[in-house]
C-alpha cells in the first residue's frame, strides 16, 4: 500500500469538536445558540468524514482511479467491507441526510430531528479516524 500523504488530524479535530459541543448541548438542551452550532459541527464532521474515506480508499487502492467517480453509496459499501465503517449504507444515507437538514436550523422540529441523530454519527465518525490511524501506523 502507498504511504498515506495525510493525517487524520482534521478528522480527529471535528470529532473532538462535535463531542465538546454535544457535551454541553447535554447540559441545556434548550439552548438553540448551542443547538445551532452543534449543527454546524455536524456538517463540518460529515465533509470530513465523507472526503478522508474517499481519499484513503483512493490511496489504499491499486487502482485509484475507480474511486474518483464512484457514486457515494459504493463509497459507504467499499469502506464498510474494508471495515472502516461500523454503518452501511442505510445509516450513512440517513447521515447525508442529517447533514443537508442542518440548513433548517430554524425549523425547531427538524433541528431536533438533526440533533438526536449527533451520537451515532457521532460513534461513526470517530470510528472511522480510529481505523485511518491504525491503517496509518
Amino acid at each position: 500500500m502507498k504511504r498515506l500523504l495525510f493525517t487524520t488530524m482534521p478528522l480527529d479535530n471535528a470529532t473532538n469538536r462535535l463531542q465538546h459541543g454535544w457535551l454541553r448541548y447535554q447540559q441545556n438542551t434548550s439552548d438553540v445558540q448551542i443547538r445551532d452550532g452543534l449543527m454546524l459541527r455536524l456538517k463540518i464532521t460529515y465533509e470530513i468524514s465523507h472526503k478522508m474515506l474517499k481519499r484513503y480508499l483512493e490511496m489504499a487502492s491499486a487502482t485509484p482511479e475507480l474511486f474518483e467517480q464512484m457514486p457515494f453509496q459504493d463509497l459507504v459499501r467499499t469502506g464498510n467491507e474494508q471495515g472502516l465503517l461500523v454503518g452501511s449504507w442505510p445509516d450513512w444515507r440517513l447521515y447525508r441526510e442529517m447533514r443537508g437538514k442542518t440548513s433548517h436550523s430554524y425549523d425547531e422540529a427538524v433541528a431536533l430531528e438533526v440533533v438526536a441523530g449527533i451520537p451515532k454519527f457521532l460513534a461513526e465518525a470517530s470510528y472511522l479516524s480510529e481505523q485511518l490511524q491504525k491503517r496509518m501506523a
